[in-house]
């Protein structure tokens, strides 16, 4: 069986002809809308470009390092928009932080 381990086995399986077709099916199933935003309460949807997502992940509900029989599978994945995605991994963006001068230090 295909592992998933490592950042080299994970990016060859994203790059594969396998995957992008699965992806294509799981947007166009999913209206080309994150599903976690639907169950919430609002609509996250981006359609002007279906090859060319940037706003919108499929996501493996199971993930195939630890599940790597469900990679390709349909039911185990779903539309998210990144941040919805982001979320769920725990992947957050750093923001800087603004430094405000204190006049009464100066």
């Amino acid at each position: 069986m295909v592992e998933y381990k490592t950042k080299e086995q994970k990016l060859k399986f994203y790059k594969s002809k396998e995957w992008k077709a699965l992806r294509r099916e799981v947007l166009k199933r999913d209206n080309y809308e994150c599903q976690e935003c639907k169950r919430n309460g609002s609509v996250y949807t981006d359609e002007h470009d279906p090859e060319k997502h940037k706003r919108l992940d499929v996501d493996h509900l199971k993930e195939i390092e630890n599940y790597p029989e469900l990679a390709l599978d349909i039911d185990n994945c779903e539309v998210k928009c990144v941040r919805c995605h982001n979320k769920k991994h725990n992947r957050f963006q750093k923001r800087r932080k603004k430094i405000f001068w204190d006049d009464e230090k100066w």
